[in-house]
């Protein structure tokens, strides 16, 4: 159900590219970035509205350093009024592919990779090692391949949900596959996933036909498109992302916005979440390095971001290192994995700091810290780590979750669930020295909370978590 873009009939304008590059670039070159154009843009995101093209442009054309600090404080003032931190992990299902991604180790002429696909005993194998370290959120990775259909990825979902160890357990299941018809996402829809990611890379489409030069994924309206059938499907909670390096990036920091202000013009729902990797090393790449994109000019473009949608979430990886993962997460980032490895079968086979086989991976990892390690960081700099999949499983997704979160109400649910998350971390999980931090934060946080009925409620969930009970929410 990959391979067959003819099949889609287009019966509006849903289904058509949306991508302008003159209107974009257009916003780039005449939007000039005034100090009181950026203040007024600054305020009108703090005060919780999503920018426009205009907007963000703004922001991008600012280069004053003094300005740029300002969009950074501004950014960092938003995270206040944004939900904390998720963990995640990305499990690498198959690399076999049929594209030819020139800035990807797995594509199909690079012959040094072992093409491997786990099997059923594998990835319950994988699945039962993450959960003995704490997890509970999962993204499925797979390959573009016609093995990988969407009875394949259904399947496997249903496989890790299946998977308990001990107190462990996966409660949400992401995707980031390659675009299906409407009939394929209704077969995933029906596992019960989370969000189903698809990342454009590039929205400039020159750049978009030079770095792929095979496969389906090489038919850019074809993947600009996917998610709009995926949303036809009935699957409301999706995933968007550019690859940051292949072109320009005010380009395509515009390019998410554009793809952001398409889904709520036509489904009145955001995507939930915005990716934003960096192209790092692999194993055969071969690219065109001069829109890499600095530390500084990375750092930037994700506090625009934060800006630009207020009420997204924003994917960190661990393609990052440390420094720069600490440093961003002061803008607003929603979203992070820790213990990574995207070797096929790396977690029930990895040793802490394990150096990996680049040649076996589809790009390099540059935050090898351990989960605990990434736990203990975050509570060290009073961030709450959250597993919480509570929205997802009481339907505060799509249309319904824009309901909960522009209102202001998310960081209600979402920091008295994180909290809970966080405690049965603990409880399960974590080194004492771990322990001991997690419970102070735990309490300067119950402590920071007004509203004495409610702190009287998350208290007692919290009780009931220390005696044995799972998986409470609000």
């Amino acid at each position: 159900m990959i391979f067959r873009p003819e099949k889609l009939k287009i019966k509006d304008q849903r289904m058509v590219s949306f991508i302008d590059s003159d209107e974009l670039w257009g916003y780039i070159h005449t939007t000039p970035a005034t100090k009181e154009k950026v203040r007024e843009v600054i305020a009108k995101s703090l005060d919780k509205n999503r920018l426009t093209l205009a907007e963000t442009a703004i922001l991008i054309n600012a280069t004053d350093p003094d300005l740029i600090e300002e969009i950074k404080q501004g950014a960092r003032m938003l995270k206040e009024k944004v939900y904390g931190q998720r963990i995640a992990l990305p499990i690498y299902i198959g690399n076999l592919c049929t594209n030819n991604c020139s800035y990807c180790g797995f594509k199909a002429t690079n012959n040094k990779v072992k093409r491997v696909t786990l099997n059923r005993e594998d990835l319950i194998s994988q699945v039962r090692a993450l959960e003995d370290t704490g997890q509970k959120r999962l993204i499925l990775v797979y390959g573009e391949h016609p093995k990988y259909d969407a009875n394949f990825i259904a399947e496997s979902v249903r496989t890790v949900y299946s998977v308990k160890s001990g107190p462990g357990e996966i409660r949400r299941v992401n995707i980031n596959a390659a675009p299906m018809d409407i009939d394929g996402f209704r077969i995933i829809k029906d596992a019960k996933i989370g969000t189903y990611q698809i990342f454009q890379e590039t929205y400039h489409r020159e750049t978009y036909a030079r770095v792929h030069q095979g496969g389906q994924k090489r038919d850019y309206d074809w993947r600009l498109t996917g998610l709009d059938r995926a949303q036809e499907a009935g699957i409301d909670d999706v995933g968007i992302g550019a690859l940051f390096g292949l072109y320009d990036w005010r380009f395509e920091l515009l390019g998410l916005v554009r793809h952001t202000n398409h889904f709520e013009a036509v489904y009145n729902v955001g995507p939930h979440t915005i990716s934003f990797p960096r192209i790092q090393y692999a194993s055969e790449l071969n690219l065109d390095k001069s829109n890499m994109v600095s530390d500084s000019e990375f750092t930037r473009l994700v506090a625009i971001l934060r800006l630009a949608v207020p009420y997204t979430g924003l994917i960190l990886t661990a393609r990052e290192t440390a420094a720069i993962r600490d440093e961003i997460m002061q803008f607003g980032v929603s979203q992070i994995d820790g213990g990574t490895n995207i070797e096929m079968g790396g977690y029930s086979k990895r040793k802490e700091h394990e150096e990996q086989d680049i040649d076996l991976e589809q790009f390099q990892i540059n935050d090898n810290r351990t989960l605990n390690e990434i736990m203990d960081d975050l509570i060290e700099q009073k961030y709450i780590p959250s597993f919480c999949t509570a929205c997802y499983r009481l339907g505060r997704t799509g249309e319904h979750f824009m309901e909960f979160s522009v209102p202001g109400f998310i960081k209600r649910y979402c920091q008295p669930n994180a909290l809970m998350t966080m405690v049965e971390y603990l409880e399960d999980y974590a080194p004492p020295e771990t322990k001991a931090k997690g419970y102070l934060l735990m309490q300067e946080k119950l402590d920071e909370i007004e509203d004495e009925s409610f702190k009287i409620k998350l208290t007692e969930k919290i009780n009931q978590i220390k005696d044995g009970q799972r998986d409470l929410y609000f």
